[in-house]
C-alpha cells in the first residue's frame, strides 16, 4: 500500500513538473500577448518599412525598443500585481490560487480597457458565450476570450498607426519618382534619392519621440 502510495505521488509530481514545464515554456508568449508589446514592435516594423530602411535600425534594438516601452506603460499594472498579489502571497497570507485570481485582475483591466467592444462581441459569440454589458461582467470572462479580443484590437490598431506612417514617406517617394521622370532619368531607383529626404523629414520632427508619445498616449 505504501509503495502504491509513493508511485501515485511520484507520478502527480511528475505532472506537475511537466505543467509548470509547459507552462514556463510558453509565459514569454502570453506576456507578450496580453501587454502593450504587440502594437509597439509592429509600428516600429512599419516604420522601418516606410522609410525604405532594410536592417537599421536592427531587429535587437526594435525589440529592444518595445520592450522598455511595455515595461514602462505596464508598469501600473506591475505594481497592482505586486501590491496585491505577489506581497501577501509571498508573505504566506493568500494561497497559490487566490494569487493567481488576485494577479489576473489588473491585466484584465488592462487588457478589457483597449479592447474594442466589437471584437469582445465576436469571441464571445465563437465560445457561445453571452456577451457582457457592463465591466463587471466583462471582468468575470476568461482569458481566453479577453487575450485573443485585445491582440484582435492591437493588430488593427497597429495596421492603423503603420497606415499613417507610411503616407508622409509615400509621398516623397511620389514626388522624388516624378522629379526624377521629368528630368529623363527613368533609370536611376527613387529609392536611392528619396532615402536622405525621409531621413531629414524624420529628424526634423523630432520623430522618434513624436512616435513613443503617441504610442503610450494611446493606452488606457
Amino acid at each position: 500500500m505504501d509503495a502504491l502510495i509513493n508511485v501515485n505521488g511520484e507520478n502527480v509530481q511528475t505532472l506537475q513538473i511537466l505543467f509548470v514545464t509547459t507552462l514556463l515554456t510558453l509565459l514569454p508568449s502570453m506576456v507578450v500577448m496580453m501587454t502593450s508589446f504587440t502594437r509597439y514592435i509592429i509600428s516600429f516594423s512599419f516604420l522601418r518599412s516606410a522609410m525604405g530602411l532594410q536592417q537599421n535600425p536592427p531587429n535587437m534594438v526594435l525589440v529592444g525598443m518595445a520592450l522598455f516601452l511595455t515595461l514602462f506603460t505596464m508598469s501600473p499594472v506591475i505594481s497592482q500585481i505586486q501590491t496585491t498579489a505577489y506581497e501577501p502571497y509571498v508573505a504566506e497570507e493568500i494561497t497559490q490560487d487566490e494569487f493567481l485570481e488576485r494577479a489576473k485582475a489588473p491585466l484584465k483591466e488592462f487588457m478589457l480597457d483597449n479592447t474594442e467592444q466589437s471584437s469582445l462581441n465576436m469571441f464571445c459569440q465563437l465560445a457561445g458565450q453571452e456577451t457582457p454589458t457592463d465591466p463587471d461582467g466583462a471582468m468575470n470572462l476568461p482569458l481566453r476570450i479577453i487575450v485573443p479580443s485585445f491582440v484582435t484590437t492591437e493588430l488593427k490598431k497597429a495596421f492603423v498607426i503603420g497606415f499613417y506612417l507610411y503616407i508622409p514617406f509615400l509621398l516623397i517617394d511620389v514626388v522624388v519618382a516624378s522629379a526624377l521622370m521629368s528630368m529623363g532619368m527613368i533609370m536611376l531607383p527613387p529609392s536611392m534619392i528619396s532615402m536622405p529626404f525621409k531621413l531629414l523629414l524624420f529628424i526634423t520632427l523630432d520623430g522618434w519621440q513624436l512616435l513613443f508619445s503617441r504610442l503610450i498616449q494611446g493606452f488606457n
